[in-house]
Order: structure tokens, then sequence, then C-alpha cells
């Protein structure tokens, strides 16, 4: 059983998150510590690994029309099947796209702390940064929309459900960022690579409809099906300037998923389904877990990652995400990872709170 998991049975994983642990409990990187969907591990046990029948046209890939149908079924925005571009992850498919929608030096708003890989990217492309700062909004975490910084901003990465404060944005939010994009002209990149990890009363709420002519979307099965190592992402390119930019480069240059990465993301996202409501009720119970054993700080409204006002603990014997990796804001903060089973996660909060 998935909840059944004792730390002598992952501490033999060759995954980075346990391999790199160096001794202590891991609950840093975004991997959860659950084995992954029978029907993922089936359909990638059962695979051709002959050239797949989309190899000539990318377009009769079948993960394009699962996505759609997913998309429509559980946001009730139906994408252009036309407008679907496939990457091996979201790194990927963020870098391609700011490499062929923006310039060296041009200014990329995001919301911070953010995503380190997402950060490095930026800076790594030579543009630059311009943080959307937290801010402690008594019962949540908030984000200052300050529309004169925005001014001279060329892109937006919305990361929604936000890593690592996991707060679901609101409608109003998204409103208010999709009238400052209209206003400045800024593209939005809209990773929702959460989506799919939200505790009630909180709703997604797909960005595409509300700025339907500027949004680019990415979205994977990777971290509600746990399945990093696919390698297989989806992006939404509905700005049509991007897409003809990316279709312009050779055919080859930026590659595409492998044979399994779509194999099990079609058996995640078509056969999953009771998968993700049992680690859903993990998830939850962990939450709540994690916030009785650090009371007063805001509790994540989506993901299995909470932002904890702490230092990462040397010595306790738990490595944690550090805060200054997340860019602005992260000083004096760590981000917890408790997608685990119940006995490793009561050793995390019992060596994260001992005296």
């Amino acid at each position: 059983m998935l909840d059944d998991i004792e730390v002598s049975e992952l501490i033999r994983s060759p995954g980075i998150k346990w391999a790199r642990a160096g001794g202590a409990i891991p609950a840093w990187i975004a991997d959860m510590d659950f084995p992954v969907p029978t029907p993922v591990r089936d359909a990638i046990a059962g695979a051709d690994l002959c050239y797949p029948p989309w190899e000539d046209d990318p377009q009769e890939n079948p993960l394009i029309g699962a996505y759609v149908r997913r998309t429509a079924g559980k946001w009730g925005h139906r994408p252009d099947p036309g407008a679907i571009r496939l990457f091996t992850d979201m790194i990927h498919a963020l870098e391609a796209i700011l490499w062929v929608a923006t310039e060296p030096g041009d200014a990329i708003a995001v919301h911070t702390p953010g995503y380190p890989p997402f950060l490095a990217a930026v800076e790594r492309m030579g543009r630059r940064l311009v943080p959307i700062p937290m801010v402690d909004g008594g019962s949540r975490w908030t984000f200052d929309i300050d529309r004169r910084a925005l001014a001279g901003c060329r892109a937006l990465i919305l990361v929604n459900p936000q890593n690592p404060t996991g707060r679901v944005f609101s409608r109003d939010e998204l409103s208010a960022l999709a009238a400052v994009a209209d206003t400045h002209d800024l593209l939005v990149i809209a990773d929702e690579i959460h989506s799919e990890l939200t505790y009630e009363p909180h709703r997604h709420l797909a960005f595409a409809p509300f700025a339907p002519d500027r949004t680019i979307t990415l979205a994977s099965a990777s971290k509600a099906f746990n399945l990093a190592g696919l390698r297989c992402a989806v992006a939404d390119v509905a700005v049509p300037r991007v897409r003809a930019a990316l279709d312009a480069l050779p055919e080859r240059l930026l590659g595409q998923p492998g044979t399994t990465g779509v194999l099990g993301t079609l058996a995640a996202w078509e056969h999953g389904e009771p998968w993700l409501a049992e680690v859903r009720a993990l998830l939850a119970r962990n939450r709540d877990l994690v916030a009785a054993a650090f009371p007063g700080q805001h509790v994540p409204e989506a993901t299995y990652l909470a932002w904890l006002r702490i230092d990462a603990p040397d010595g306790a014997g738990v490595k944690l995400s550090p805060g200054p990796s997340f860019g602005p804001g992260g000083d004096g903060f760590a981000r917890l990872n408790f997608a685990t089973s119940r006995p490793v996660l009561d050793e995390i909060l019992r060596r994260l709170t001992r005296r």
C-alpha cells in the first residue's frame, strides 16, 4: 500500500531525491515517494520500441487528443489541437519558447520566490528577471502586481498553482494579471503542472481563457502521477507568432518525447484516476500533519510542497530545499516535500520539530 512505505525501502532508490540526500531523509526535490500507477508501468513494459506511427507527422501523436480531452473535461477549456506542441519537459518547453519569442536583455516577470530551474533558465538565456514579490496577506500568500515594473517586460511566467508557496490564484487575481498582460502586451507562459493537486475548497482555473490571444500553457503528467523520468510535456502554443517561430526551426532541433514518455502519459491520463484519487487523499492528510507541526504558517492550497518560515536545519537529519535557491523572498524559508508515506513523514516532522 502507498501509505506503508518505510525509509528502509526508499533508501535503496536510485533517483536523485534519495541518492543525493547525504544520509538524511530527503524532503527536497519534487518527486513523490509513491510508486507510479500500475497502468503506467504496464504501458511502459508492453511498449513496442520501434519507430512510432506518429514519426512522420507529430500532429498524429495520440497525446494531443488526450490532452485536449483532459483539459476540456477538467478545466472547461478546449485547446486547438493544431496549436499543441510536445516537449521533453517543462524546462525544455520554457527555454524553447523564450528562445523564439524574446531576445537577450528582454525583461521577464516571474512571481518570486519561484521555481529555481525557471529562474536559472531566465538568467542562463541572458534575459532579465523582474520579480513579482510575495506578500504575506495574513491568511494566505499574495503577490504584488507593480504595473509600472511590468511596463518594460516582454513576458510573464505564471506558475499556477504556484511553486513553492502552493497558492492557487483566484479568478480576480487571474483577471488582474490578464488585464496587465493586455496593457503591456505581455506574452504569458502559464505553467499549470500542479493543477491536479489542489485542495478543497480551492479550484484551479486555466489561465488561457482569461487571455486567449497571448497565453502559452505548459502541462505534464509528471507531478500529479510522479513521472518526471518519462520526459514528456505538452505546450498549448495558442499564440500564432510563437507557434510559427517554433515551427520555423529545423525539424529535429528541439527533439521530442520518446515512445515510453508518450505511452506512459497516456496511461496516466486515461487510466490513472483511481491512483490519483488515493494519492490526493494521502496528500491532504499529510498537509494537515505538516500544518499541525508548524502552526501559524500558511497552509498550501495545492501541490505537495510546504513553504515554511524556517532555515534549512543543518544536522536535523532532513534534507529540505533551501529558500534562497528560490530567488527574491526566499531568505529565512525552506520548502518541504510531504509526498510520502505516514511513517516517513512522521519521522521527518519528528526530526524537524524536536527540541
